[in-house]
């Protein structure tokens, strides 16, 4: 159809308002013309109508009342919705009007048919609100990677518990399947999201326990530096063996192939390939569970000569009980998280981006200077007969079978779908960002040959990534690590001593802060007249409002500055933003609605208030209890008396 000069000009304008990097903007400038649509403009400016030329559909059938019903219904349901999730584009005219809200923020519009958003460009001038990003287009065909982005980001995450998509018109209706998938992909998205920003602050709470116990071990074994230092660029190839259910099909040809590369194998991979007689340089650790740290409790006897145990510094002590009753060389490496941070150990060097084994294995092989690191048994998704892992894995091939809701990814080879559950998903998605921020100098192969597709790697048989790239036998075994003298230990101890006895009195500060704050807004509660709140004293709900913001302001400024709080009152936080959006979004449209929403309001930030003292007392215990080894340690190296000083300060 021809456009008219305005509307050419409305295009243009909209079209150069678009980011240059979005896809949706590559895929417009394809475009010279639509075949599929006509405008159908009434009398008023604002009654346009669009057809579809191919199947006869009109988009609306009374563009004037549904537009009206739809404002009238989010003027008065949704006006304090910061962001808004259409499927559906139509004439752009509605979401024009809605941003003439100044409490919406982001109208995020899914629309699959670049033909229909290449002509609904053309009606109205969208331009300040698309360079503003008030109004975001994205086509869920080709872009899903940036939609599913999208709600890691403030301020999007802290509002996901009050998501939800509204369908623009009936019209779209005909996209019902790959409406309920994209729906499913941001619902699990979410979950992602929220548990990547942490969900359980107990979780937290459990690592900083076993981090403060395990250090007496971490500071007199060597560490990730001296490890790099003494084995990077020993070898070019590097094979990380991950407890999918294909593992087993790779085993021969791993045992074959064991000598010609640098091996590091997942905590779960470690007894499959010990009775398969094939000896990995490296088993890796991360998770702080009892039932992880089982997979070390075997004798292998001298299998585990030259095997170097890599752990991260807050595994269940029963780990590394373990490690030291069957003779194993093991190092702790921190995780880049608030307390481990707060201990200033920064030379020993952190992992970052870290949920899984196959995560950590792969940062290190970075680090050694791997030029090629291919993966085997990295599924990240159940196999055909539905099982988790493979049929010699410790607890059962079906461990993980019915553990979680099933979902489904693209398949490895990317053709068809395979199921997986949104924890492997979460893994997968992780480990991409990875691989896109690897030099191009450095090759990453999946040859799994089964499971998710982990886009960014090249797919390859595993045969033939042996045949090509393993050719030459390693210097087996690489050479030993060498543990801190005595002066060094004693350092690092003491210093761990006093950082551990700073966080416990910081937690007194901050805990006899919010009890003082607490009870100053408890007195403006306690009055009669707040017992009896109505909109005519909205005076004193606004005071009360204005104390808690305030302490709710220094809480976060506190905890941001003081490191070793940082880890446990962020997810309680997170979570309580998550839990206050469904108060914020709710509309008074009546004086009665207002006193409930206020109400509401003080008493879910009374709540969190409670929440951070019993966190802050339990931070103080765990430290209190779990720092007996290091202290035992020192006191057996005669560092009594410099103990009770630094208690005393």
């Amino acid at each position: 159809m021809a456009f008219t000069e305005e509307q050419k000009k409305y295009y243009k304008k909209n079209f150069n308002a678009l980011a240059d990097t979005l896809i949706l903007k590559q895929d417009l400038a394809k475009l010279s013309k639509s075949k599929k649509f006509k405008i159908i403009q009434g009398q008023d400016p604002l009654d346009v109508n669009l057809i579809n030329t191919y199947t006869r559909k009109k988009i609306y059938s009374d563009p004037l009342m549904e537009l009206n019903s739809l404002l009238a219904t989010y003027n008065e349901k949704y006006a304090l919705y910061p962001i808004l999730y259409f499927y559906g584009l139509g004439n752009g005219v509605l979401y024009k009007a809605l941003c003439q809200n100044p409490k919406l923020q982001h109208i995020i519009i899914f629309e699959s048919d670049i033909e229909l958003i290449f002509t609904s460009l053309h009606l109205i001038d969208l331009s300040s609100e698309i360079k503003d990003r008030k109004i975001n287009i994205i086509s869920p065909k080709n872009n899903r990677q940036q939609i599913l982005s999208i709600f890691y980001n403030q301020p999007f995450l802290n509002f996901v518990r009050v998501y939800f998509l509204e369908l623009h018109s009936d019209y779209y209706e005909s996209e019902h399947d790959e409406i309920i998938k994209l729906n499913k992909d941001i619902y699990h998205t979410i979950k992602e999201a929220v548990c990547a920003h942490g969900n359980d602050p107990k979780d937290a709470l459990q690592g900083i326990e076993q981090f403060v116990y395990n250090l007496p071990k971490m500071l007199t074994h060597p560490n990730a530096k001296e490890l790099v230092n003494t084995r990077k660029e020993l070898g070019k190839n590097a094979i990380i063996v991950s407890t999918g259910p294909s593992l087993t099909k790779q085993l021969p040809l791993l045992k074959e192939y064991a000598n010609k590369a640098t091996i590091f194998c997942a905590d779960s991979s470690y007894p499959i390939l010990a009775k398969a007689g094939i000896k990995p340089d490296y088993v890796m650790m991360l998770e702080r569970t009892h039932v992880t740290a089982e997979f070390f409790n075997h004798d292998f006897g001298d299998f585990d000569k030259d095997i170097i145990f890599i752990t991260t510094a807050l595994v269940h002590p029963k780990a590394i009980e373990y490690l030291e009753k069957y003779n194993r060389t093991y190092i702790l490496i921190e995780k880049f998280l608030g307390f481990e941070s707060y201990m200033e150990f920064h030379s020993f060097g952190y992992l970052m981006m870290v949920s899984s084994v196959a995560h950590m294995a792969y940062e290190l092989a970075m680090a050694l200077r791997c030029e090629n690191i291919i993966f085997i048994g990295q599924d990240l998704a159940y196999a055909k007969d539905g099982c988790s892992h493979p049929k010699d894995y410790q607890n059962s091939s079906t461990y993980e079978t019915n553990m979680y809701e099933h979902i489904t990814t693209k398949a490895y080879g990317g053709e068809g779908e395979v199921e997986t559950h949104f924890i492997w998903n979460m893994f997968r998605t992780i480990l991409e960002k990875h691989i896109l921020g690897t030099p191009k100098t450095t090759k990453i192969y999946n040859c799994t040959e089964g499971g998710a597709r982990i886009e960014g790697t090249i797919e390859k048989p595993f045969k033939e990534i042996c045949e090509n790239l393993l050719n030459v036998d390693l210097n087996k075994p690489f050479p030993s690590l060498k543990f801190p003298n005595q002066n060094k230990q004693n350092e690092r101890m003491l210093k761990a001593y006093y950082k551990i006895q700073k966080s416990i009195k910081n937690c007194d500060k901050l805990e006899l802060f919010v009890l003082e704050k607490q009870q100053n807004i408890l007195k403006k509660i306690n009055q009669e007249e707040f017992k009896n709140l109505s909109y005519e004293n909205k005076e004193l709900a606004g005071s009360v409002i204005e104390d808690i913001d305030v302490l709710k302001s220094e809480i976060e400024k506190i905890h941001t500055i003081y490191g070793d709080l940082n880890e446990i009152l962020q997810p309680l936080y997170h979570q309580f933003e998550l839990n206050l959006a469904k108060i914020y979004v709710l509309n008074p449209l009546t004086e009665e609605d207002w006193v409930n929403k206020t109400l509401f309001w003080i008493k879910e930030h009374l709540d969190w208030i409670i929440y951070v003292l019993i966190h802050l007392k339990a931070q103080k215990e765990a430290l209190q209890n779990n720092v007996s080894p290091l202290e035992n340690e020192l006191l057996q190296r005669n560092f009594g008396n410099l103990l009770n000083k630094i208690k005393r300060n």
